[in-house]
C-alpha cells in the first residue's frame, strides 16, 4: 500500500533520508616509505573486515601511485573506528566528508 501524497509533494526516499542524518565518509589511506606493501594489505584486512585481500592489495597500490586512496565510505563513527585502527598499525589515514 502507497502512503497517499499531496499534489507538489515530494516523499523523501530512505536513502535520502539516511544521506541527510548520516552523511558518508571516506576513509583515506596516505602513502608512506616506511611500511612494506604486504605489511599495508594485511592491516587493511586487519582493520576493515569487509575488505579482501585482492581490494586491499588495489587500495594499497593506488595509495602508492597516486599519494592516497580511498579505502572504504561508510558512516562517521564507522569511519572513525576504521581511522584509529589503521593508525594504531602505524599506517597515515584520515576522513572526510565522502
Amino acid at each position: 500500500m502507497q502512503t497517499p501524497t499531496l499534489p507538489g509533494t515530494r516523499v523523501e526516499s530512505d536513502a535520502e533520508t539516511r544521506q541527510r542524518i548520516a552523511p558518508p565518509y571516506r576513509v583515506v589511506l596516505h602513502n608512506d616509505d616506511v611500511n612494506t606493501a604486504d605489511y599495508v594489505v594485511v592491516a587493511l584486512v586487519r582493520c576493515v573486515p569487509s575488505l579482501e585481500v585482492a581490494r586491499a592489495a588495489e587500495i594499497m597500490l593506488h595509495a602508492h601511485t597516486h599519494g592516497e586512496a580511498t579505502v572504504i565510505v561508510c558512516h562517521k563513527e564507522l569511519a572513525e573506528l576504521y581511522r584509529e585502527r589503521l593508525e594504531s598499525c602505524g599506517l597515515t589515514a584520515t576522513i572526510e566528508p565522502a
